[in-house]
Parts: C-alpha cells; structure tokens; sequence
C-alpha cells in the first residue's frame, strides 16, 4: 500500500504500527526481517535529509537467513562515507535479549571490519543477569578497538530516528516498497501491513 497523506502519521501512532506489524504472532518465518527493512527505510531517508549521513552510502540489504559466518557482512544494515570506509553497522535481533553471546560475535565482527559504531537493537533488553558485564565489556572494546557500541530496543530507537526526518509519508512508502519486493518475507507480513494500514487510510495501492 503506498500513501499520500501524511496526517495519520505522527511518531506515537507510526510507532505504534510497526510494533504491531513486528510483533504479531505469524506462525511462520521471516517476521524478524520486519524491523530490518523499517531501520533500513528510516536510513534510506536519513543519508538524504540528515547532515551526518549525507555523504554516506546505504550498503544493499543482504539476505536476513544467512549465517553470520556466510553473509559476509558486518551486521544487517551497514552504512559506508564516501571513502568507502564503514562508520556504521545496525544488527536487529527481533525477540532476543542482548547477551554476551550476541556482543561477542559483534566483537569478532568489529574487529573484521573496523566500524566507528556499531548498534545493536533488540525488541527486548540487555539480558539483565549480564548487565554490568556486558557495560564492562562494550567499554573494554571501546579502550581496545575504538568502536563504540550502542545498545538499545528497537522501537525506543525507531522513534528517536522518525524525529530526524522530515515525511513519515517517505518512510512509510519506503517501508511499504521493501515489504512488497522482499522475497523472503511471506504474504502474510505483506498483508498484516496493508491491513494496519487500512485502518487509518484509504488504500490508493496495495502490494
């Protein structure tokens, strides 16, 4: 579904869409690439409108099934400056906790491929038997490394990021396009997103 209208969409509301669309109970696979393709939307529009990002490049998506030792990539979502060197790396883990397990394989990744920041989102929180550990760990990488290690829920940072750009309506069009083009996603998540759509719009093109 795509839109022209952008009045529906304030930040509250908008948030409040995608976590109904990650979180509903699909019975099938490939719901954990949702928060993937809607980060990956916002940064579509951040690389154009936010000063930081204007002469970065938004690396393609890779597939979300791949293994960490097979995708070949630093995280889901990778952000290069124009001297095509990496200064971000997003990895969503949709239903997880952040644990130690988790910062490890960021640690072996970043000391790959050198990122400046890299984030890791959750749909949950830093597990909380491992807090200071991994507090004492994210700055013993920071010391050795200097990467800086962002952890923080998926929403909270979804938020955050639509304050930044200027048409919810881009966002939501970008979403909605990479919902529909995406091939490991089933029709499922396409048509959960048409139906959160519909009720607060009028269709003018289904996916």
């Amino acid at each position: 579904m795509k839109i022209d209208n952008p009045e529906p969409f304030d930040i509250n509301t908008l948030s409040s869409c995608l976590e109904n669309h990650f979180s509903f109970n699909y019975q099938t696979r490939g719901a954990s690439k949702l928060p993937v393709l809607a980060l990956y939307a916002i940064y579509q529009r951040l690389i154009i409108e936010v000063e930081r990002y204007k002469s970065c490049i938004l690396k393609p998506l890779g597939s979300h099934t791949a293994s960490d030792l097979t995708s070949g990539s630093a995280g889901d979502i990778e952000i290069f400056d124009k001297n095509k060197q990496l200064v971000e790396v997003i990895e969503i883990k949709h239903g997880k906790y952040i644990d130690l397990q988790i910062l490890r394989i960021a640690k072996d990744k970043i000391i790959k491929f050198n990122p400046r920041r890299y984030y890791i989102l959750s749909s949950f929180d830093v597990k909380p038997t491992e807090v200071e550990l991994i507090m004492s760990e994210i700055q013993t990488i920071k010391n050795n490394h200097g990467c800086q290690i962002i952890t923080n829920g998926i929403i909270p940072t979804i938020k955050y990021y639509l304050r930044l750009i200027s048409s919810p309506e881009e966002f939501v069009n970008s979403y909605s396009h990479l919902i529909e083009i995406d091939s490991e996603l089933q029709t499922i998540h396409k048509l959960k997103w048409n139906e959160i759509l519909s009720n607060l719009i009028s269709p003018i093109e289904q996916i």
